[in-house]
């Protein structure tokens, strides 16, 4: 019993030192529960994204003013103690005496079933990932029912649709501003940082230039310029380009950091000795001893982006209606009383709420997995 015991030990001390950087790593990972968690989330959080056509009930622009500002819905499965599986009430629209609002309540003389898989009744077609025609949605109520399960906007549109649609806006600007973003990091930084001289000089000063200036106003500047008549597609794209425009002096400078301590290591002198191009020197020598840094610093650059979106279509200087982002559904939360009185219109929040947090959750726990001391 002693020697197995001590072959097993043995043998998990051999994997340990022969595992590579990323295998450690991943052990790591694991132990941090709170990032792992926030990487399934986020995991979910993007596949809904994927099949959000396919989910959402509505789509962008489908709306019923009949419904304007009703409140969110619930799913019922018993009516008067009988199994009816999950079925939705109609609606009542009264309107209250003393706030003369529309307030809408259950009718329990019409039940809808929810039918699952079934195919929309507006014909809201769409495309999966862009390829095959279709209207089939997860779930749908039966007959002249309707299925508020977050509520609705001014216009009657289901917020509950509208989120998981935003979502592939407000999540995917922010992946691809991140990408933009490392790129231009590395590239200028490991210019600055393997040359020196008067071009780390120049582009220290470019990035002192950029970072004195304030972000809200700088976004709001260059959102600004942005020519109104735009279609959306073409608002995404270069509001992508101008989050990683102001987004990169960071990442170069700590690249730049990197660098200069890196290329005085023996293997960089040695690859410089035996006539390594510099370009070859950069991407197969220098970059990946510290490329675990580069994917912490990617995942931690995108909560940034995403409150970035958010907050230029907020302010109405980003994405507009009709294209569809959390930013532009908390537009309507900019009055005092939205809030106290439809205060479902807030739940965008929560998403926004929950993805920056799961991502700097999951780069606190990718940051501890590469730190070699912990």
């Amino acid at each position: 019993m002693i020697v197995a015991i001590s072959k097993k030990k043995l043998k998990s001390t051999t994997n340990y030192f022969y595992a590579s950087q990323w295998t450690l790593m991943g052990q790591k990972f694991r132990k941090h529960k709170l990032a792992v968690f926030s990487g399934i989330l986020l995991i979910i959080f993007y596949t809904c994204t994927l099949l959000s056509s396919f989910i959402a009930p509505q789509g962008t622009e489908h709306y019923d003013s009949n419904y304007a500002n009703c409140g969110p819905m619930k799913v019922h499965y018993f009516h008067e103690r009988k199994f009816k599986g999950p079925f939705v009430y109609g609606l009542k629209r009264v309107r209250d005496p003393e706030t003369f609002m529309n307030i809408f309540t259950e009718d329990k003389d019409n039940i809808y079933i929810i039918k699952f898989f079934a195919h929309g009744r507006t014909n809201d077609e769409y495309k999966w990932f862009g390829l095959i025609n279709s209207n089939l949605h997860l779930f749908e109520a039966e007959g002249d029912g309707v299925v508020f399960l977050l509520g609705t906007d001014s216009m009657g549109r289901d917020l509950f649709s509208r989120i998981l649609l935003g979502a592939q806006i407000s999540l995917f600007i922010p992946v691809v501003g991140m990408i933009l973003t490392v790129f231009l990091g590395l590239l200028i930084g490991s210019i600055a940082g393997y040359f020196g001289g008067w071009i780390d000089n120049v582009i220290q000063r470019l990035i002192e230039v950029i970072r004195s200036f304030p972000n809200v106003p700088l976004w709001m500047a260059l959102s600004a310029a942005l020519p109104p008549t735009l279609k959306p597609a073409q608002v995404f794209m270069l509001m992508t380009v101008i989050l990683s425009l102001i987004s990169w002096p960071d990442l170069a400078r700590t690249v730049r950091s990197k660098f200069l301590s890196v290329k005085k290591e023996d293997f960089i002198m040695a690859a410089r000795i035996s006539g390594a191009p510099a370009k070859s020197i950069i991407t197969r020598h220098m970059i990946p001893s510290f490329l675990s840094y580069i994917i912490i610093n990617m995942t931690l650059s995108i909560p940034s982006l995403i409150v970035g979106e958010t907050t230029l279509s907020f302010l109405g200087l980003g994405l507009r209606s009709p294209a569809t982002s959390w930013g532009v559904l908390l537009q309507e939360t900019n009055k005092l009383e939205t809030i106290m009185f439809y205060p479902w219109k807030l739940i965008p929040m929560i998403f926004v709420f929950l993805a920056v947090l799961s991502f700097n959750f999951l780069g606190d726990g990718l940051r501890d997995a590469a730190d070699p001391y912990k």
